[in-house]
């Protein structure tokens, strides 16, 4: 008995295709049982399975309105930022703007004068693995100072008054998590495309993929998440500044799928720069980093994640290149825990 090709690829496609819903009914399970559990935490998660994507959501905008959390109900993504700006590093070194080995001194603005003990010592891949060993911003102490807008006294001086009073890399090399390396990164590509922050990542992000929602400066819209602290009080959403490359933008879900389909298609500008930044350029006991991706290899799977965390919402992105897939968990409480028992289990139960 002869089997057609075209009968086999309808029957490829239909299996395809139930694989992808099973799992997606699976997710949204897991999701509905986390939100029935705490009705006071909204939540958006898209998917993607094989260039498929799926999304689910619950709870309302804010707690006067009806309007219910979707796919474009926007977010603060945080630090997820990091991999946008690692992303746009990566796409200059395709533009043979930059080496990843390339010493951040020439690339700096005016205003900083490294000190003669760190001149040709701090490589841009450093910055972007947070192993630069640069004394970071003091944030405790900014929260003191303003709990709903902390970052919003950090100025140009303020940075430059950090780096030019450093003369020591204490712990150049190793591993601590750096809000001041991705703002100068974001400051390096600035340099080499002359043209500010939000201009480049416009361009060379968010108007190739369309990310209709995902916003950096003007971010009072109708569609905004309300932003809770870990006590459930209301939060500010952080205003752009400076330190925008290291965690100020704004997005969706639906978006941020569209970022993942990109970085999950080698054929794309934002594809071959996520190549790029998936390479491994610290390690330690403790952990495995790209250019701002936390690298997770077990002996089936190599999975790359960044989660992000603002004063009032927590998110986190995961993709596995080789197996297709990836997932966006944005909510609109800052709640760390959750966030990560929600990709946990969602891993361990349907993707792993």
């Amino acid at each position: 008995m002869k089997t057609s090709s075209k009968f086999l690829a309808a029957l490829l496609f239909i299996s395809s295709f139930s694989f992808g819903q099973n799992i997606s009914q699976k997710i949204d399970s897991i999701i509905s049982d986390n939100y029935k559990k705490n009705p006071e935490v909204g939540i958006s998660v898209g998917f993607i399975n094989n260039n498929e994507e799926y999304y689910t959501s619950h709870g309302n905008l804010n707690a006067e309105s009806q309007i219910q959390i979707n796919k474009n109900s926007l977010f603060e993504i945080a630090s997820i930022t990091k991999i946008l700006t690692s992303n746009l590093i990566a796409q200059a070194v395709l533009d043979h703007k930059i080496k990843l080995d390339d010493y951040i001194d020439r690339f700096l603005p005016e205003e900083y004068v490294l000190h003669q003990n760190l001149r040709n010592k701090i490589k841009i891949s450093d910055l972007a693995s947070h192993q630069s060993g640069l004394p970071d911003i003091d944030f405790a102490k900014l929260i003191e100072q303003d709990p709903q807008q902390p970052v919003n006294s950090i100025t140009a001086q303020t940075l430059a008054s950090i780096i030019n009073n450093c003369s020591e890399l204490k712990d150049y090399g190793k591993y601590r998590y750096s809000t001041i390396g991705y703002t100068l990164l974001g400051q390096i590509v600035e340099k080499v495309y002359g043209k500010n922050y939000d201009e480049i990542i416009k361009a060379k992000i968010i108007k190739p993929l369309q990310m209709v929602n995902t916003l950096t400066k003007d971010f009072n819209v109708k569609n905004r998440t309300t932003a809770h602290n870990p006590d459930g009080g209301i939060q500010e959403f952080f205003k752009w500044n400076i330190t925008a490359p290291a965690g100020l933008v704004k997005s969706t879900a639906s978006d941020m799928v569209k970022y993942l389909k990109a970085v999950l298609n080698k054929q794309t500008a934002v594809g071959k720069a996520a190549i790029i930044t998936e390479g491994i350029v610290y390690k330690d006991e403790k952990r495995e980093m790209g250019l701002g991706l936390n690298i997770v290899t077990d002996d089936k799977n190599t999975i790359y994640m960044k989660s992000g965390d603002s004063m009032g919402q927590s998110s986190i992105i995961c993709y596995n290149r080789h197996k297709k897939w990836g997932i966006i968990i944005l909510l609109d409480q800052r709640n760390s825990k959750m966030r990560q028992d929600l990709l946990n289990k969602i891993y361990d139960t349907v993707l792993k």
